[in-house]
């Protein structure tokens, strides 16, 4: 689920920026996350679904499920949520290859016969060539395998909802990048509409490179941190999970 960290105001003419860490609270997500998994590992209990074997086989009755699950309501669960490393552009990337991609590319194909399907694939465990390898599967394994990544009927891999909603996703995305562009003035014009001697001067900070007008984004006093956070260098990472 990707978010836009804000949206248009009820005119449409300026952007409302989202206020800090406005998204997905860790307590909150935790809790959630607890009840769903819960609700849904009953439910499946109920329906049979379950099957249980070994030191687990008593929790066929009922009651003795429920007093297993029981202390679960009451326990913390862990959510991990972080800011990623390499940045928003690089979750769209990682993202983008499972959404745009089926589950193995035809270059990693090698041969298909009698014997099965014969590809390659990548063991993590090494580093270097050591890593690429080559596996032959019988070919109703082979499928599947593939068919495990298809998604199930009725199901949809990418849902598009408020900005990028289908009606109006051209216009909005059109019209987000115009009200998140700021117009660079001339030097010249900045200058004219300063002229006015009646008017009381206000510093103006240069950049040093283009010679346009700096903005002034936040103050703080000496030995205080600034409440700002601009966004973190994009390093060059590269994850390939072909």
């Amino acid at each position: 689920m990707i978010v836009p960290g804000g949206g248009f105001s009820l005119d449409a003419r300026r952007w409302v920026s989202c206020r800090p860490r406005f998204f997905l609270s860790v307590e909150v997500l935790s809790a959630l996350f607890r009840g769903l998994f819960m609700d849904k590992l009953s439910a499946a209990y109920r329906a049979g679904e379950l099957q249980f074997f070994g030191k687990h086989a008593r929790l066929i009755d009922p009651r003795a499920f429920a007093a297993y699950l029981a202390p679960l309501w009451n326990t913390n669960w862990v959510v991990y949520c972080k800011r990623p490393f390499g940045g928003p552009k690089e979750v769209l990337r990682y993202l983008a290859r499972y959404t745009h991609r089926v589950a193995i590319s035809n270059r990693r194909l090698i041969a298909c016969d009698q014997k099965g399907v014969t590809f390659k694939w990548k063991d993590y465990r090494f580093e270097g060539r050591e890593r690429y390898k080559i596996m032959t599967l019988a070919t109703h394994e082979f499928i599947r395998r593939f068919l495990m990544h298809v998604l199930p009927a009725g199901f949809h891999r990418i849902r598009y909802y408020g900005l990028l909603a289908s009606g109006k996703r051209a216009d909005n995305i059109a019209r987000a990048r115009e009200l998140l562009t700021l117009s660079i003035l001339p030097v010249d014009a900045i200058k004219a509409a300063n002229t006015n001697a009646d008017q009381p001067q206000t510093p103006e900070h240069r950049c040093p490179c283009c010679g346009g007008r700096m903005i002034i984004i936040e103050r703080f006093e000496r030995g205080s941190t600034p409440r700002y956070q601009p966004s973190p260098p994009t390093p060059v990472i590269r994850i390939d999970t072909s």
